[in-house]
């Protein structure tokens, strides 16, 4: 009788650890910037937990320390940069990453507080852009667009520099040599006569990209704002799971809703 008691008890101390596992589901930690990253895991979330996966979010200031992250095994993915940023920090440090999949552009905009459009910049403007280099083609490329540069043809123009600027009418002063989370600093002192920030530092800091800039990237820019992950990981369940939320009806119209155009779902 002894024997039966205690082998139905082990029998319910089974069951019930089983059922625990099952409730505690899986976790997958993700770094990201603040705004909008962030912000739209956290919208996330609950899809996941209908699925028994837990998102932890991690929010970081910089450009930096989510990649290292991500290699010491720290994060199991992360949600911050663009494609060009992500492959030259692949070629940079030898990361090994996998692009798990694209979520959303923020277009990149030019913005002044001592003029109200770039027709108004005035001969030998100086522009203050940030020291990440894998932005500056982009800057560049979107300035070509406006008309206030040409590059020179066939330039990359993911990977032109101040140097391929061929036609310069106006003769603006490019000044490189910040941190890219300085810029809205920088704007909001009146520094330089336009200051180029990303969208994610601009809405960070209450700036509309839309409303408040004198010029923005189109939004077919290459520059889509991907997950990356440890290769190999982008096969898993909670990677694929956690893609595909992001990609949902619900989440694009909660990011066009939220943010009215300036960060662009991709689909």
């Amino acid at each position: 009788m002894k024997k039966l008691l205690a082998g139905a008890l082990l029998s319910v101390s089974a069951l019930t650890l089983a059922a625990c596992g099952e409730e505690e589901g899986s976790k997958l930690v993700i770094g990201a910037s603040n705004v909008p990253h962030a912000v739209i895991l956290e919208e996330v979330k609950p899809i996941l937990e209908e699925q028994g996966i837990e998102l932890v979010v991690e929010t970081y200031q910089d450009y930096v320390l989510p990649n290292k992250d991500l290699d010491s095994g720290d994060l199991d993915a992360n949600y911050f940069q663009h494609i060009p940023y992500f492959e030259s920090q692949k070629a940079d440090f030898g990361y090994d990453f996998a692009n798990a999949g694209g979520i959303h552009i923020e277009p990149i905009g030019l913005y002044s507080k001592k003029y109200g459009s770039i027709e108004e910049l005035p001969e030998g403007a100086t522009i203050l852009m940030s020291n990440s280099v894998a932005d500056h083609g982009r800057i560049l490329a979107m300035l070509e667009a406006k008309g206030l540069i040409k590059l020179a043809d066939g330039v990359d123009k993911t990977k032109a520099e101040v140097k391929d600027i061929v036609e310069n009418p106006k003769n603006l002063e490019f000044d490189a040599n910040y941190e890219s989370a300085l810029m809205v600093q920088l704007y909001e002192n009146e520094e330089g006569d336009a200051v180029l920030i990303n969208s994610n530092y601009a809405i960070d800091a209450g700036i509309n990209p839309l409303e408040d800039s004198i010029a923005i990237e189109d939004s077919e820019s290459p520059y889509v704002n991907i997950i990356a992950v440890n290769s190999g990981d982008e096969d898993n369940k909670e990677i694929k799971a956690l893609v595909e939320a992001l990609k949902s009806e619900e989440i694009q119209d909660f990011i066009l809703s939220e943010w009215g155009g300036s960060v662009v779902p991709v689909k």
